[in-house]
């Protein structure tokens, strides 16, 4: 029986609605049109009467609709479990959390795995490349699918607080308040080499097959695990990796002087490697770390100037000291750009040894930031309303 532990939502289902279709396709940012678009996405808690608590949770770029809770027959909680649940900073006796598998993923969402009703083929590198404003215009569908007009806060951890800021910034008026935790408005060249040098491990994989791996039952399974591996390695701190695994030999007190796994640490990347296998498809990662790439929200600042003077939105932004993937000069540069516009924004840098991976584990100021910082808005809602 799946286990439920204090606070968990408890057991949970992935609910699956059609949101765009043939004949009411979903069009790209570029003019290419998509249907149908098929959205995997959970909920916890209750909406209210006057449908004000939407919370809406903008996963990360490994990340899926299983945001809480345990799916039956599970010992594995939701990847945010430690943040959603029943008095936790996201409580669910409060709000109404919603999480969905983005656009171009791999757990249930249409995406490049997805079948092409044209072809009956896997659309594979067919599919529409897409942007950031695409991933949220799919997310503002099944919002309105929810009957739900306006959002009280959009909460995203990396590649999922970018989708918040695009959010904002698309639709005034429809979001309340935006958590951006170790975000970025825009990738350095470091970042870009990083997502760069993945995608090209994939690609030359001998089983890629121009993104068809497919259509000949085979996938870039090694190309795949090499690009997980060197990505983790960048959602962790020196500290983090020194602290777990220093220079420790994995079945032995001495080296075995070879090239075979002799390090804890690289026992524990291929670990990572092999388990991101079972659960992400190869195109989808290109297509997602892409995206990341091209996203650049004040590129044009006399356009977002316009949109910023739009907004009734509340920001927070945090970042950890500890994350060089998006160190704290990346939170800054939203915090300088918000703050210029008279936006109000909150920032925090926030202690933590462990990385980037900090925004998905329970730093105990981190969630006491986020507690506080929700538990004032839905007050001040409550008692005066959207106003």
């Amino acid at each position: 029986m799946t286990r439920a532990t204090a606070g968990s939502v408890g057991l949970v289902e992935t609910q699956q609605v059609v949101l765009f279709d043939g004949d009411d396709p979903l069009v790209f940012e570029s003019g290419a049109t998509l249907g149908p678009v098929e959205v995997a996405y959970e909920t916890y808690g209750q909406l209210n009467a006057d449908r004000s608590n939407a919370v809406y949770i903008c996963h990360a770029l490994t990340g899926d609709a299983h945001a809480a809770g345990f799916h039956e027959g599970s010992e594995r909680p939701g990847w945010w479990d430690n943040l959603i649940g029943p008095g936790k900073p996201l409580d669910t006796d409060r709000y109404f959390v919603i999480c969905s598998n983005l656009l171009g993923g791999c757990q249930g969402t249409t995406g490049p795995s997805s079948i092409d009703p044209a072809t009956g083929e896997q659309y594979g590198l067919r599919f529409p490349l897409f942007t950031m404003s695409d991933l949220v215009k799919v997310h503002r569908a099944l919002v309105r699918h929810l009957g739900i007009e306006k959002v009280l806060a959009i909460v995203g951890g990396s590649l999922g607080g970018m989708q918040g800021l695009q959010w904002a910034l698309d639709a005034p008026g429809e979001v309340a308040s935006v958590l951006a935790v170790c975000a970025s408005s825009r990738l350095t060249a470091q970042n870009i080499a990083f997502s760069a040098v993945a995608r090209e491990a994939i690609m030359r994989d001998p089983d890629f097959h121009d993104g068809d791996y497919g259509r000949k039952g085979v996938a870039p399974t090694g190309g795949l695990a090499v690009a997980r591996m060197m990505a983790h390695i960048t959602y962790l701190s020196e500290e983090s990796m020194r602290t777990k695994f220093g220079r420790r030999f994995q079945d032995s007190a001495e080296p075995r002087f070879g090239f075979d796994v002799d390090f804890q640490v690289e026992s524990y990347l291929h670990y990572q490697g092999e388990s991101f296998l079972k659960r992400f498809d190869a195109n989808s990662y290109l297509y997602l770390t892409r995206v990341m790439d091209y996203f650049d929200l004040f590129e044009d600042m006399e356009q977002a100037a316009a949109r910023l003077e739009q907004l009734d939105t509340r920001f927070l932004v945090l970042s950890f000291d500890s994350d060089w993937r998006f160190d704290t000069s990346h939170s800054r540069e939203i915090v300088r750009v918000l703050a210029a516009h008279h936006v109000p924004v909150t920032f925090r840098e926030i202690r933590s040894p462990h990385g980037h991976d900090s925004f998905l584990l329970e730093v105990p100021e981190y969630h006491r930031t986020v507690a506080g910082f929700m538990d004032r808005l839905a007050d001040e809602v409550e008692h005066k309303g959207w106003a």
